[in-house]
């Protein structure tokens, strides 16, 4: 579901919010939940790993990989990977992995 929901905003979504801000909130939760349903680990490993992933997305926007990679005429590769550094979408990856351990709490603590 969130894997459509990603999909839909990235198609239908050319707004200056839930395009730059909520998809990259949602898409931490959803590589967390892609991880976890993949491989047993734990709660703090999981996310660090997500949130590292991400963080390092965005320093490779910040180096152009998709110019460099000589990608830069490909839709997909400038959506999947992107193609500019944002301070906000660091804030919106951290933002997401705050949810997913606000989340796992919740569930543990019910």
């Amino acid at each position: 579901m969130l894997f459509i929901i990603e999909v839909l905003i990235a198609v239908y979504m050319h707004d200056r919010f839930i395009r730059p801000f909520g998809g990259d909130v949602l898409v931490v939760i959803l590589l967390y939940c892609m991880l976890k349903s993949v491989f047993t680990v734990r709660v703090w490993p999981a996310v660090n790993a997500v949130l590292l992933f991400a963080y390092a997305i965005e320093v490779l926007q910040y180096l152009h990989i998709v110019n460099v990679l000589g990608l830069q005429s490909s839709a997909l590769a400038r959506v999947v990977i992107g193609t500019s550094f944002e301070w906000t979408d660091i804030l919106a990856y951290t933002l997401g992995a705050a949810i997913v351990i606000f989340l796992e709490r919740l569930k543990k603590a019910s």
